[in-house]
């Protein structure tokens, strides 16, 4: 009798891999890219988001963007300009413990522990389109409160006019910092009456998961009728001001980035037209829309001339 020894490749039937996962082998391929593209962020957190934000609010009335898409292609100049940079190098980015100092012209000044604010917050979900000033677009499921109710917290005094926010400089987390192309570190603004709007959202998550840190965990701001810059990300401070204040994109070049920056068809790029767009996944272009495809923040603009005021 001639004897076979066993390969050390061998692995007995019972441990073989069933036909039908074998079959959905694309599926998993495609979880091992999500995996990579999306840092770990803690179980708990999590958890956590995924209970609370059971409750949609809002649909955007098409399929959101795939998330390994939503966390992999990003502007986060603090990490790098590619659009890849920020998915590779945010892990250098601590979102725990974090602070937000809340003042200026308010009755209630604060600290906010992000941690404990994640905990106990009344989380929902609301699936909002987001466009980028370059022309690409997605539709995201944002995991947030009403910044409003930020607001009302606070009580700011009878001369506020705008909301000032300011995202985290540290060079030893940001890499990115270590390059001028921005006067760092971002600040942006609001109007407090945009501010105050009911699609303006404080967010914490995506998809029922805390913020990846490419995606400005561990809180920023989403505006989505206008261009993605205003909506600032990793948020420090927030001051409720009288005045207009400088905005990072609007300091560097006033010609290309107004104070506004409401996604407008009609008001074009001095580089490019705003008229059409893409949306990640798509090949095809499609028209724009006024505000994003959001009218219900037209009578916040009555009267002005969006093509100056942009």
């Amino acid at each position: 009798m001639v004897y076979h020894p066993r390969p050390s490749w061998w692995l007995p039937e019972r441990e073989a891999t069933p036909e039908p996962l074998y079959l959905n082998r694309r599926a998993i391929v495609g979880s091992l890219a999500l995996a990579a593209a999306v840092p770990a962020v803690a179980a708990t957190g999590v958890d956590r988001l995924a209970k609370l934000a059971h409750r949609r609010t809002r649909e955007a009335g098409e399929p959101p963007t795939p998330l390994a898409d939503v966390a992999g292609y990003n502007n986060f100049y603090e990490f790098g300009l590619d659009k890849a940079d920020p998915a590779r190098r945010a892990g250098s980015l601590r979102p725990s413990p974090w602070t937000v100092a809340i003042g200026g012209l308010v009755k209630k000044p604060l600290i906010l522990d992000v941690d404990r604010f994640i905990a106990r917050a009344p989380w929902e979900e609301r699936v909002y389109r987001f466009r980028c000033v370059e022309g690409w677009s997605m539709v995201i499921p944002w995991v947030g409160v009403p910044f409003a109710s930020l607001i009302q917290a606070v009580e700011p005094l009878g001369h506020a006019r705008y909301v000032a926010f300011r995202t985290l400089g540290d060079p030893e987390q940001m890499p990115g910092l270590r390059s001028p192309v921005l006067d760092w570190p971002y600040r942006e603004g609001l109007r407090i009456d945009e501010a105050m709007h009911d699609l303006t959202l404080l967010a914490a998550g995506l998809y029922g998961r805390r913020l990846p840190n490419q995606n400005g965990a561990p809180l920023r701001l989403v505006v989505p009728w206008k261009y993605g810059f205003k909506s600032i990300k990793s948020i420090v401070s927030i001051d409720f001001v009288a005045t207009q204040p400088p905005t990072s994109w609007n300091v560097a070049s006033p010609r290309e980035y107004g104070f506004y920056s409401n996604v407008n068809p009609e008001v074009d790029h001095p580089r490019w037209s705003q008229a059409r767009e893409r949306r990640i996944g798509e090949f095809r272009r499609r028209p724009t829309l006024l505000f994003n495809g959001y009218p219900e923040v037209a009578g916040l603009y009555a009267g002005m001339d969006l093509r100056r005021f942009f």
